[in-house]
């Protein structure tokens, strides 16, 4: 009688458990949610000290199971705005970019709600829209766009089987050459990290 009751209690408790956000061979997962990209670079050039402001926009991901607990991810984004800052004369361009990366990931056997994962992969960037501002209105500004290794890392919450919170960190490595009035004055490196928060889907 007492195995029957422990049986009892067990299966309970198994049925009351926690939804877990289970990844198996075929699974798409869609996030949809809001990033936060902050430069951790200053750059010494031939025009002075440069840094580059944060900025907050939508994000978007997609992932496909190659494998059970292994993804590919691509994760886009609103294009980013950022102001350029030189050092002693303040705000001198504007300027956008786009950063797709392309991870692979590996997510940890779960017997929660939580679910941690880690990945790598690669991300382009490309700039766009530059504008002289302040001291350099008026003149032409140049960023080439930026090849460079990617690092994530994250936790996912499950709410349902098939739907989770999500939050997680990118390390990306950003680097360009910059051109002022068509005359080279170095490589700014951005190098920034990437905080993330959104709702994750499963397909």
């Amino acid at each position: 009688m007492k195995h029957i009751t422990a049986l009892t209690l067990a299966a309970l408790m198994a049925s009351t458990a926690a939804p877990a956000l289970a990844q198996s061979r075929g699974d798409f997962l869609v996030g949809l949610g809001l990033g936060w990209v902050e430069p951790t670079q200053n750059s010494n050039t031939a025009a002075g000290r440069i840094d580059v402001d944060g900025n907050l926009r939508p994000t978007v991901t997609v992932e496909y199971f190659i494998a059970d607990r292994i993804g590919v991810e691509l994760l886009a984004a609103w294009p980013f705005q950022h102001d350029v800052n030189l050092q002693g004369a303040g705000t001198v361009a504007e300027v956008k970019h786009l950063p797709p990366t392309l991870s692979l990931q590996y997510y940890f056997v779960n017997a929660s709600k939580v679910t941690p994962f880690i990945g790598a992969g690669i991300n382009y960037t490309y700039f766009f829209d530059e504008d002289g501002k302040g001291a350099l209105a008026g003149t032409s500004v140049n960023l080439d766009d930026s090849w460079g290794l990617a690092l994530h890392a994250g936790l996912d919450y499950a709410i349902t089987e098939r739907a989770a919170l999500r939050a997680d960190i990118r390390y990306i490595d950003i680097e360009t050459d910059v051109k002022v009035g068509g005359a080279d004055i170095g490589k700014v490196k951005i190098d920034p990290w990437v905080f993330n928060i959104a709702y994750v889907m499963k397909f």
